[in-house]
């Protein structure tokens, strides 16, 4: 546990799910007027495990949204479905006839110029077993890394596009016509987090497709396993939904793996994420 994670908090209580990542917070319901001594608590919180839970949020989709506008602008994302009266909220359904769910390990829209701070994302239908949704901390994977291998890739930068995700659905048309509006970005291998200094992995098995100016086998060699930390179990937490359970994660800290194992049953989530800026 880090020092800041140490100092107590005042107008909630945390109870922590692991050593670094992961923690629910008691005491707050994200709606009404909230005083910003209590944002300010729950940003440290944030900060502190890198995902943080809520239960009971029983708020209407407006004040979801006015929760996640406390953080920072919110991003409307172009590939994924909206809801029409609110566009910045994404609709994640899934039900008896889902093929595939978001059950791959990444950080949310890593293929931006400037990826997003953090995602919060409600739970609106959820399955009575299963669906759960596991985090990793990149940071304590970064560090748990052998020297040599931080050594090879602390200078590095890597390509992530929406291509080979979001983009296999599209006609090839449609592809380079969205391609000129969010052209590949090349981000560093090992990102600097902006606010608490801390380095952490930031290549992700969904966005990352190689990294810059490094032989194409050793690249892909290298990218499989940077990508299994992720799969470490020292490093993860893993939360079980409730209906209207919410988890606010830091997508410069985690990945996250939505496991995909309730079909025929309906998990239907909504999600807010807060604008970012270019990572360094």
């Amino acid at each position: 546990m880090s020092a800041a994670a140490e100092q107590p908090f005042e107008t909630i209580e945390i109870a922590p799910m692991s050593p670094t990542i992961g923690a629910e917070i008691r005491g707050f319901r994200m709606c009404g007027d909230l005083p910003e001594e209590q944002i300010a608590e729950i940003r440290r919180a944030l900060l502190d495990w890198k995902v943080i839970f809520f239960r009971d949020q029983d708020v209407r989709v407006e004040e979801h949204v006015a929760f996640g506008r406390r953080f920072g602008e919110l991003e409307v994302h172009p590939f994924t479905p909206n809801r029409e009266d609110h566009p910045e909220v994404v609709v994640i359904h899934h039900g008896p006839k889902s093929k595939l769910g978001q059950n791959t390990w990444h950080s949310d829209v890593t293929w931006r110029l400037e990826p997003s701070l953090g995602s919060i994302l409600r739970g609106r239908v959820i399955p009575d077993i299963g669906g759960d949704t596991l985090f990793a901390d990149m940071i304590a994977a970064y560090e748990g890394l052998p020297d040599e291998i931080r050594e090879k890739i602390d200078c590095r930068t890597a390509t992530h596009s929406f291509r080979h995700n979001f983009g296999r659905a599209m006609t090839d048309e449609q592809r380079e016509a969205m391609s000129e509006k969010y052209p590949d970005a090349h981000h560093p291998v090992v990102r600097t987090h902006p606010e608490t200094g801390q380095k952490g992995l930031y290549v992700n098995a969904a966005f990352t497709t190689a990294i810059d100016d490094m032989d194409p086998e050793e690249s892909a060699k290298l990218l499989r396993f940077l990508y299994r930390q992720a799969s470490v179990p020292e490093y993860q937490c893993r939360f079980r939904w409730q209906e209207n359970s919410v988890a606010f994660w830091d997508n410069r800290a985690v990945q996250h793996y939505a496991a995909f194992d309730y079909v025929p049953a309906v998990r239907r989530v909504e999600r807010v994420t807060v604008k970012g800026d270019a990572p360094f």
